[in-house]
């Protein structure tokens, strides 16, 4: 199947790790050419030398306002045009509420909300009709996630930004949609299961609660978040798509 991604410029977020580098392969495979950021700069740019010339690495913290013009900017300047954004970033603490300072709370807020919220904004007054603009949210949009109050907290009113930014920008031929990422197999996740102390039977027990009985691939989610961000993905508007084995068990 021809996704539409041959010469399309996206902009991939919180992209040396994890969701984000396996969403920009996953494009760069199809044909797309992105610009890929996270935190350091050389790793950025030495991810982006594995991927080829269609890959371009960007240090930027997506808490800095001042960073979502400027990479808007360089992809232009780059590869000639900008065709979508996914917004992803690390994950927050984990704790229960009671362990998360209001310093935590802050710094996860500007990160993980108003970042988020300043890109996509910035994004929607420069893209043209059929352009995109996709969020890597979690599970804990739809159920809360035990130990994750910071993401049960932000994650689920960012969903709701990003449906209301949907309904703005449709009109206008732009498309907004949201992942809801579960147990994928990254160092996030197991990062969590190690915070139980055994790490390995919390692998078990959460595959165990899981339809498909297994973690889910980083080039499944990859594959699936480039399908969202593509062309061949048209008429998809507005939804906040879980990508998890069936682990979300709500209708």
């Amino acid at each position: 199947m021809d996704l539409g991604l041959k010469d399309r410029v996206y902009l991939v977020t919180g992209a040396t790790r994890g969701l984000g580098l396996a969403t920009a392969r996953a494009l760069i495979a199809d044909g797309a050419r992105v610009v890929l950021t996270g935190r350091d700069a050389d790793t950025a740019a030495a991810l982006a030398a594995e991927l080829g010339p269609g890959a371009l690495g960007v240090g930027a913290d997506n808490a800095d306002p001042a960073s979502a013009e400027r990479l808007i900017a360089t992809a232009r300047e780059h590869f000639g045009r900008f065709d979508g954004v996914l917004i992803s970033v690390g994950g927050p603490p984990a704790g229960p509420t009671a362990d998360i300072t209001d310093a935590q709370w802050q710094t996860a807020f500007e990160t993980v909300f108003l970042g988020a919220v300043r890109l996509a904004r910035t994004a929607a007054t420069e893209l043209s009709p059929g352009g995109v603009i996709g969020f890597v949210l979690s599970g804990s949009v739809r159920e809360p996630i035990p130990g994750l109050t910071v993401s049960n907290g932000l994650r689920p009113g960012l969903a709701g930004f990003a449906k209301s930014l949907s309904l703005e920008v449709g009109p206008l031929g732009i498309r907004v949609l949201g992942l809801l990422p579960g147990r994928i197999d990254t160092d996030r996740v197991r990062e969590l299961d190690g915070l139980s102390g055994d790490a390995d039977a919390a692998r078990e027990r959460n595959s165990a609660a899981i339809p498909l009985r297994r973690y889910g691939t980083p080039e499944e989610f990859g594959k699936t978040a480039a399908f969202l961000l593509s062309p061949a993905a048209s008429y998809v508007n507005g939804v906040m798509l879980p990508v998890d084995g069936g682990g979300l068990h709500g209708v």
